[in-house]
């Protein structure tokens, strides 16, 4: 994919006349309408090392009850949420599976910005994960696509932040873009 985004090169029409070619080795850039579909492409590539693993039983999911399919992976746009049983076996297979995804894909990991989050395990064994896949110890409840994940769904205060959030950009539309009547049905 690297090779199709940063090799090549390219020239633009001015006045129906092609310019001259000029070499890319920049890549994409934020904003480039090819990024998303690109990243889409890579996102793909990813669920297919992952299925594969699932299919050799490399990596086990987590199993949520009932004889279901385990859940191992969950991606909306850039986030993933990777979930699997506790064991060293998986943390092996899921590093073999993100080291090959860097390198087929060329994009690189933010293991800043990822976290070990434990869910059925102690915690001696989230301590070694994390440091194994060098990135940080997360916690629950945590919030995953605005969401509070891990917290009590029953109670008020997980979901008060966001009724607050959405009181809030409710109030700003009233006045922006209802009629007064639309308005008053909010109230």
């Amino acid at each position: 994919m690297e090779a199709c985004v940063c090799g090549g090169s390219l020239s633009t029409l001015v006045n129906g006349s092609p310019t001259e070619e000029v070499s890319v080795g920049r890549g994409l850039k934020q904003g480039d309408p090819l990024a998303p579909s690109m990243f889409l492409i890579a996102a793909e590539g990813l669920r297919l090392l992952m299925s594969r693993a699932l299919e050799m039983n490399l990596f086990k999911g987590l199993h949520l009850g009932g004889e279901g399919s385990p859940i191992s992976l969950l991606q909306f746009a850039d986030d993933t949420l990777i979930i699997g049983e506790a064991t060293i076996q998986n943390l092996w297979c899921l590093k073999a599976i993100l080291r090959c995804f860097e390198l087929i894909s060329g994009m690189k990991i933010n293991f800043h910005k990822s976290c070990v989050v434990n869910i059925h395990s102690g915690a001696d064994f989230t301590n070694l994960a994390a440091s194994f896949l060098h990135c940080k110890v997360g916690q629950l409840p945590f919030k995953h696509l605005s969401l509070p994940l891990g917290a009590n769904p029953r109670k008020l205060s997980t979901w008060k932040p966001m009724l607050d959030g959405l009181r809030k950009r409710l109030s700003s539309w009233k006045h922006k873009h209802l009629s007064i009547g639309g308005a008053s049905d909010l109230n």
